[in-house]
């Protein structure tokens, strides 16, 4: 994954509505990185993809589309 224009930290990454038992899909590009039950667990599976600046791109809403819910929260709606 790459921080250069067009890469996955310049809004390709999703955080998806909250799932029923909680925990929201995270994906970039695309492509399905896991399931997060909160910000440090995104940030990890940011990491594992390849994005070195995890925490800052999270805290940044230009980079990050959250859908189905408020940003930051994972419970179940």
């Amino acid at each position: 994954m790459s921080t250069r224009r067009g890469g996955a930290a310049n809004g390709a990454i999703g955080v998806h509505a909250p799932l029923g038992t909680g925990g929201r899909r995270v994906t970039a590009r695309g492509q399905i990185l896991g399931l997060a039950h909160s910000d440090a667990e995104v940030v990890e599976l940011l990491r594992g993809a390849g994005l070195a600046d995890a925490e800052v791109v999270l805290a940044d809403p230009a980079r990050v589309t959250w859908r189905g819910g408020r940003a930051h929260h994972y419970e179940a709606a």
